[in-house]
């Protein structure tokens, strides 16, 4: 299952990896109760595809990574690469940040 990913200043120490599910991609999600708009931009997750496995290896080694989507997420949390508890969700999709100091 492929995904959509970008890496945001690469090799520095501000270094983001955005990565959410493809079939999200240009949505804008909304949680009326938190008052939360949250839109899935190209501009932000990029539009190159990458498999699983690439995007793993990314966040095994990245200093700051930014996941959504209820697959990607399902898929971290599988591979012990985020606490489930950490987890969020906005309008029925997760999200999940990892941040490194």
């Amino acid at each position: 299952m492929p995904f959509t990913a970008k890496i945001h200043g690469k090799d520095t120490s501000r270094e983001i990896i955005a990565a959410c599910d493809n079939e999200i991609l240009g949505k804008i999600l909304i949680d009326r109760k938190k008052e939360v708009e949250f839109k899935v931009s190209k501009e932000f997750y990029g539009s190159e595809c990458f498999e699983w496995e690439e995007i793993a290896d990314s966040i095994s080694n990245g200093r700051n990574v930014n996941l959504v989507g209820n697959n990607i997420v399902e898929l971290a949390i599988k591979s012990g690469l985020i606490d489930p508890k950490s987890v969020i969700e906005i309008d029925g999709v997760k999200h999940a940040q990892i941040y490194s100091l």
